[in-house]
């Protein structure tokens, strides 16, 4: 069933697992942006409970998250684990708030639109309660691939990761960096939020491995991308791997298309899309690298050139900050979405 209950112009907005990395940046982008909440609260764990919180020029109290804290809420953010929010759907939802969830628990859930604004917005009108964001390294591939889409029809997508350490949360951001000045004043350690060594090193595996040999994290970017853009037979090939860079993902992205598509004709597709920036001038070396946009909001895209393993392909270059436009961003814009138009 469709939800219809209607959305106030200036609705209450709660932010559960505010006081972790997404959690964090999801009230930084609520301030930035100006959303037009009338309130809102910041929900944690008992043991947050009591802290506070930076928001907009003052400072939010974290309340400890009950099924009592959504009542009079309109739109929950949620950052705080999938078991969490399993845990507290219904009472979301019952209490008539809509759940954006930036977790995985239901983003392959039948009903449960998966939306990236800029790719399929009107997904989001067809929700009945709760509404996906979608994985981090999923969202910035796929803002880049609409507006190619739109040009020629996508065969195949071969892409490779290359995952900040902030997309497993603050802790292992923190690992990084301590890691990093343990290795270099030769002492021990121990990791602990990566199964390997991560500080001048790369792991590629990224969640738990499946039966295929392929990781969860490769196996999201397949099936999401699949649902997003509402290409169920797309071919979708995926490595996935943990990179020691504090913020932002790169991704390599080969693409085959059923038609010719120049890259002239890609490039200037891209310059004109939303939420993108191309910056590619291989004479000055130009491209986008994570070191420099961290805290920014669009996807960039650079090393546009012709894919010459494949009839009709092309290749790119992709980086994103994870906490912005991989989870923060995506999810108040989706919020926005539900905003009443004027």
């Amino acid at each position: 069933m469709i939800w219809n209950r209607p959305m106030p112009p200036n609705p209450v907005v709660a932010v559960a697992g505010a006081t972790g990395a997404v959690g964090v940046e999801m009230l930084n982008v609520l301030a930035q942006r100006a959303f037009p909440a009338s309130s809102v609260r910041a929900l944690a764990s008992a043991r947050s409970a009591g802290k506070r919180v930076p928001f907009a020029s003052s400072e939010l109290v974290v309340e400890e998250m009950t099924e009592a804290s959504f009542e009079g809420v309109d739109i929950a953010l949620f950052s705080a684990g999938a078991e969490v929010s399993r845990a507290f759907r219904d009472a979301v939802t019952g209490a008539g708030a809509v759940m954006i969830d930036n977790s995985s628990a239901f983003r392959m859930e039948d009903g449960v639109p998966l939306v990236v604004p800029e790719v399929n917005p009107g997904d989001a009108a067809t929700h009945s309660g709760v509404i996906a964001n979608p994985n981090c390294s999923t969202i910035q591939m796929v803002v880049a691939l609409h507006p190619l889409a739109a040009l020629a029809p996508i065969r195949r997508i071969v892409v490779s990761t290359y995952q900040a350490a902030s997309g497993a949360g603050q802790a292992a951001m923190d690992e990084l960096y301590e890691q990093s000045g343990d290795f270099l004043a030769a002492r021990s350690f121990e990791p602990a939020q990566f199964a390997h060594r991560i500080a001048f090193n790369c792991i590629p595996q990224i969640d738990v491995f499946l039966e295929d040999g392929s990781t969860k994290e490769e196996w999201k970017m397949v099936v999401e991308t699949r649902k997003i853009m509402h290409l169920p037979g797309v071919a979708v090939s995926a490595t996935c791997v943990r990179v020691p860079v504090l913020r932002c993902h790169s991704e390599s992205v080969n693409v085959e298309f059923a038609a010719p598509l120049t890259v002239a004709a890609a490039r200037a597709a891209l310059s004109e899309a939303p939420g993108i920036v191309v910056l590619d001038d291989p004479s000055a070396k130009l491209y986008p690298m994570p070191a420099l946009l961290e805290g920014t909001d669009d996807t960039y895209i650079g090393r546009l050139r012709r894919d010459p393993g494949v009839e009709n392909g092309l290749a790119f270059w992709v980086v994103a900050d994870q906490l912005r436009k991989g989870a923060a961003l995506n999810a108040v814009q989706i919020a926005e979405l539900l905003l009443p138009q004027a």
